[in-house]
């Protein structure tokens, strides 16, 4: 089966859905969802959108702030962009109706979050994420020019490689024509050729065992433009968020946002005594990076399994109101907030590198686009600072829908791309193989490559899951696909990123800590 539209967008977070709604003014778009169109990353946003609303706060505040961050290797003029144009874009949500919390006198009730110097973050009680999701969808089924294909997997773009011309990652004028798409209720194969497409597809949380990310961030975009021969960056900057709630038999991991550490949450060992006072001097509210180092130092020290949150001495009332996610969660599994601590570990959270793209949210790749966190805009560095990332997502969809919609009549479709050829192909019977190669890589990335790493665990990781890539390639050749092989190829191409551009920094920077390049954890020497 073949399609044209003007847009193909793969992805339905808010990345996908509010480049969608801007672009749907200039022609047909096509949105593609690996499953149902609310079940992205965006829904699981507990805290919030960073924006500047009110003095004493200000842009340069939070360009500031963004910059410390990143470690040294953000694009300052990315992030002067980003948080320049931040107010506009969230004036965007609050126009297609999203509702942030406001103050009894009507003003936004703004939180704090760990690495900002203000109060900033925009938020819906502790369900920021699912507000705008829902929001945002609604707007989109309602829309005419958008058509939703949920249960439909992208598995390749498609380029003039399927036209039987060679491609490298040196190839000057790599031009993308669509994606062939798996239909999950027919196991039949689209062929969607696009006059543009974008990309919007999350990260690749469950490439580690433990992760705040939903089942479906398994690196696909992320995949899909490697195998297309287009640039991707920063893949070594996993940021594992601080505090997950220890709870081993749930997964993904149950966040407990950082606005609880914001609103003035306290971090302690299992004897109950602070520790952060040891690592930085922000103490609970130290960017990630360093949070998450300074819980896994402790652990490592005490042979503890899980540290403490500690909110019993907040106002209780207070407390409930604003994270009644998180307490009823808490309670459903016999942890009372109000006057228990909370059991947490870091656990993977966010990509902070992947699809290189420039100022319009254009990647190596011509006429593909990408935004979200499956894309490396220069704004994060090798740290991102909490709730930067909806807000990013905004911008650069914002851009890219700017520059797609001006181009659009200029561009005809690729008549000439061959359908998808499963002749040959047959059931593969051993689902085994895939679930236990999907185990093995998990094991080795969380063992190896987690929050703390070694040029030999690098290597070693290396060697192990070049093994998986040659079993899977080969399972793959021969089998009618499904939606877990594709998942599991894929994320065996973003492990090889992340090990490979760990190995390439040799030293230690932000989210990538390293044995071999000894640094302190924190900020205190």
């Amino acid at each position: 089966m073949r399609d044209r539209y003007d847009f193909l967008v793969i992805g339905s977070g808010i990345a996908g859905l509010s480049y969608a709604l801007k672009v749907a003014p200039f022609g047909k778009v096509c949105l593609v969802c690996k499953d149902k169109s609310e079940n992205t990353a965006t829904k699981y946003a507990q805290g919030g959108i960073a924006t500047v609303m009110y003095t004493p706060d200000n842009y340069q505040k939070h360009i500031n702030d963004t910059l410390i961050a990143g470690d040294g290797l953000c694009d300052e003029n990315i992030v002067r962009i980003t948080i320049t144009e931040s107010t506009e874009r969230v004036k965007d949500l609050i126009n297609w109706g999203v509702d942030f919390d406001k103050t009894e006198l009507g003003k936004y009730d703004l939180h704090k979050e760990g690495g900002h110097s203000e109060y900033r973050i925009l938020h819906h009680k502790d369900q920021t994420g699912l507000e705008i999701e829902q929001t945002l969808l609604e707007q989109v089924k309602s829309h005419p020019n958008i058509e939703v294909r949920e249960n439909h997997f992208a598995i390749d773009l498609i380029t003039q490689h399927h036209l039987g011309i060679e491609v490298n990652r040196r190839t000057p004028d790599i031009c993308c024509y669509g994606a062939y798409v798996l239909n999950c209720s027919n196991n039949e194969i689209h062929t969607i050729l696009a006059k543009t497409t974008l990309l919007a597809t999350g990260g690749a949380g469950n490439v580690y065992a433990s992760t705040t990310s939903p089942t479906i961030a398994t690196g696909d975009g992320l995949a899909m433009v490697y195998r297309a021969k287009g640039t991707i960056a920063g893949m070594e900057f996993i940021q594992f968020h601080p505090t997950s709630l220890y709870n081993p038999s749930e997964h993904p991991s149950f966040l407990i946002s950082e606005a609880v550490r914001g609103f003035g949450g306290i971090l302690k060992t299992q004897k109950g005594e602070e520790f952060m006072q040891k690592y930085d001097t922000r103490l609970s509210l130290a960017p990630r990076d360093i949070v998450a180092r300074a819980i896994d130092n402790e652990m490592k020290i005490s042979g503890d399994e899980f540290v403490y949150l500690d909110c019993r001495h907040l106002d209780k009332d207070d407390l409930v109101y604003h994270f009644p996610t998180i307490f009823a969660h808490c309670l459903g599994i016999g942890i009372d907030i109000r006057k228990d601590m909370i059991p947490v570990v870091p656990a993977a959270h966010y990509t902070c590198g992947g699809i290189k793209v420039d100022e319009y949210g254009r990647s190596s790749i011509n006429n593909l686009y990408a935004s979200g966190e499956c894309s490396s805009t220069g704004l994060h560095g090798a740290n991102r600072l909490a709730s930067n990332s909806l807000l990013e997502a905004l911008v650069f969809s914002h851009r890219a829908a700017n520059d797609a919609a001006a181009k659009i009549k200029d561009i005809e479709y690729c008549e000439a791309i061959p359908d998808w050829n499963a002749e040959g192909m047959v059931f593969n019977e051993e689902m085994i193989l895939i679930t236990q190669s999907l185990k093995e890589l998990q094991s080795i990335m969380t063992n190896y490559v987690g929050i703390v790493r070694s040029n030999l665990r690098l290597q070693r990781a290396f060697d192990r899951s070049e093994l998986l890539y040659k079993e899977t390639e080969a399972l793959f050749k021969k089998s009618i696909l499904s939606v877990k092989i594709c998942e599991l190829r894929n994320l065996i191409n973003v492990s090889y990123l992340i090990i490979m551009q760990a190995i390439e920094r040799k030293e230690s920077r932000g989210l990538h800590f390293s044995l071999n390049y000894p640094r302190s954890i924190g900020n205190i020497k």
